[in-house]
Formats: structure tokens, sequence, C-alpha cells
């Protein structure tokens, strides 16, 4: 696996690979690699001849200037980690690089970013709108892969790509768990001892709950602050803190 740090690195490698007629997969993610992005990486090796992984913590999408702080970084392990599911590419590139507007331009959705999780984090969608639309647009992939885990997120890239015409297929993987039920994040780090026990309760009150308001109180009673717990798409979302980490999952209903 080779690793490129700059847009200009890659836009002349991609050149070449285009000229070659060979099929790039994309896999956007901000690194803290776990086994749920390795399945991502597995699946896009599978159906194309090039893969590339973004590793890119974005700044523009963090409403909270201490979440970005702390979010964990872990750039070695996930070298390891790609390389062995058979990424080809592993792109690190730094701000200035991806961002040579600082900014200026960016996406924005008036719709089902403000539901959700776009409640409660305002900016959040157009940061990750952005980023993701610089991601397909430098890599030139044919496809892109992102987890259910976030659906949202991959609703509102969907629509994206349907709103701009965008030649990419955008691939919906499925939520990878713990044994546990604990939806894989790399935010699950973050939690102390204590939390990462009561943590998995979050799926089992989605699965158990008969309504999201069932769902909603057994989460409290836990201990989650819960942000939200809501049915649409034909799903159940949930959104809650253990201590100072927010913790989102959803399950099919």
């Amino acid at each position: 696996m080779r690793i490129i740090s700059t847009t200009a690195q890659w836009i002349k490698l991609r050149k070449t690979l285009k000229a070659q007629g060979r099929t790039i997969g994309l896999v956007p993610t901000m690194g803290a690699l776990h086994e749920g992005h390795a399945s991502l990486v597995r699946r896009s090796a599978k159906e194309n001849d090039v893969t590339i992984v973004s590793v890119f913590v974005n700044p523009t999408q963090f409403n909270d200037k201490k979440d970005l702080a702390k979010y964990p970084r872990t750039p070695q392990k996930d070298a390891k980690l790609l390389s062995a599911a058979g990424a080809d590419y592993m792109l690190m590139p730094e701000y200035d690089s991806l961002y040579p507007d600082d900014y200026r331009y960016r996406v924005s959705e008036n719709k089902e970013s403000a539901i959700l999780c776009g409640a409660y984090r305002p900016g959040h969608f157009d940061g990750v709108l952005t980023v993701v639309l610089k991601l397909l647009c430098l890599a030139g992939a044919d496809r892109a892969y992102f987890g259910e885990k976030d659906y949202q997120q991959y609703r509102l890239i969907a629509g994206m790509k349907e709103a701009f015409f965008l030649p990419v297929e955008i691939v919906p993987c499925k939520i990878v768990r713990e044994s546990d039920g604990l939806a894989m994040s790399s935010r699950n780090a973050l939690l102390t001892p204590e939390n990462r026990k009561i943590a998995p309760q979050l799926n089992a009150a989605l699965t158990g709950g008969k309504t999201a308001a069932q769902a909603k109180a057994k989460l409290a009673k836990a201990g989650f602050k819960v942000d939200y717990v809501q049915d649409i798409y034909g799903r159940r979302f949930a959104a809650a803190k253990l201590g100072s980490v927010r913790l989102i999952d959803n399950v099919k209903i």
C-alpha cells in the first residue's frame, strides 16, 4: 500500500489509472479505523481494480472545537489495518491541500440535514457534504462506500450524488457490531471502562422498545443523556451521550 500526502500527488496517479481503464473505489474515513472500516475496504477491493482510503479528520464538520481536539488519531495503526484489508492507497492530505479555498465554497442541504443529528450539530452536514464532494471529485471514484451506522449521512450523500449528477455509485454497507451489539465506532475508544459496559444498551433499547418513546425511556434509565430517539425512513434512530462521548445507532423497524 502506498501513502499519498498531497492532492497533487494523487491527481497525477489518478490520471495514469484512468488512462489504464482501471476502476477506482473510495472509502472516505476520519481515521482511528476499526473492523467496520476494514469491511468497507474489503468490499471495495473486491468490486474495483484500485481502492483508495482517505484518512482526514475534517475540521469543518465539527461544531465543537473540543470534540475535534479529542478525536482519536492513530495513523500508524490505520496504515497497518488498511494494508491488511487490501487498500492500494492511503490518502492523508493536509487541510490546505484539501481546502485551498479555506472553506469559502461549501455544500448545503436544507431539508433532511435539519433533522436527527443535524438538529443538534449546526453546520455538521455542510462540512460532511463539502468534504465528501471534494473527495469524490479528487478520487475520480467509480464507487464510494459508506457504513449505514451514519445512515442520515449516507442518505444525504446519495441525494447529493443525484442532485449534482455525479458519475459515481454510492454504496451503503451494513453496520458492523461488537459481540455485545455496540455499533463499531472510532468514538468507542473514548469511552471509560464503566461507560463501555453501559454502551451496548443503546442498541438493546432500539431493538427492545416497542416504540421510540419506550426506547428513549430505557436509555435515560440506563444513564444516557438522550438527544433523540426517532422513527423515520423505516428505521429507528438514536443519539445519546455517555459522559462526553456521543454515540449514534439505528436499526430497521
